[in-house]
């Protein structure tokens, strides 16, 4: 964090760190005095589809957010595997869902790595076995999450998501650039 007096002539950065409906609007208002920040938003708030589309564009440029998941409004995604998938699930589950809005798609992602610890517990569904399951995940890859995500757990750590990626919108969809960052806590 960097402080800034009074006098400064700017401000160069902006940390967004709020719903959808308020990182949208303050998306907007930046475009609308010139600003030019450096402009954060939280990765709840990041969606092509409930805030950077309904905001516009070109009001968005050059936001930057982090991600785990795949944006199934993104068109960067649309003949991926994982989100062909995801969109026959909605079709045939769920065929009165958005399937574009990013919640269907968290929560579609969160189910599969449920699956997953059900199937470890061999039908011993005894809560201590689940805890022990839930808690005994490497490296899963789940197809909705971001290409190099993978969900890990542990007795000590039940944090399944401790890497991410940062993204910028650019043009008509988010652009990841550097590196997946690996953190203990994400």
């Amino acid at each position: 964090m960097a402080s800034h007096e009074v006098t400064d002539p700017t401000i160069d950065v902006l940390i967004s760190g709020t719903t959808a409906k308020f990182a949208a609007q303050s998306m907007r208002k930046i475009f609308e005095l010139g600003w030019k920040p450096m402009h954060f938003i939280a990765s709840g708030a990041a969606s092509i589809s409930s805030t950077i589309a309904p905001v516009g564009f070109d009001k968005a440029q050059g936001t930057i957010s982090s991600a785990y998941v795949k944006d199934v409004a993104d068109p960067a995604w649309a003949n991926d595997p994982g989100v062909k998938e995801f969109l026959a699930f909605m079709e045939k589950y769920f065929p009165d869902g958005n399937p574009k809005e990013g919640y269907n798609l968290y929560a579609y992602t969160v189910a599969r790595v449920l699956k997953i610890v059900l199937e470890q517990c061999k039908a011993n569904f005894a809560r201590d076995n689940i805890m022990a399951q839930a808690n005994n995940l490497k490296d899963v890859e789940i197809p909705t999450l971001l290409p190099g995500i993978r969900v890990n757990t542990s007795p000590t750590n039940h944090h399944p998501l401790q890497q991410l990626q940062l993204q910028r919108i650019e043009g008509s969809g988010w652009q990841r650039f550097g590196e997946v960052i690996q953190g203990a806590n994400l």
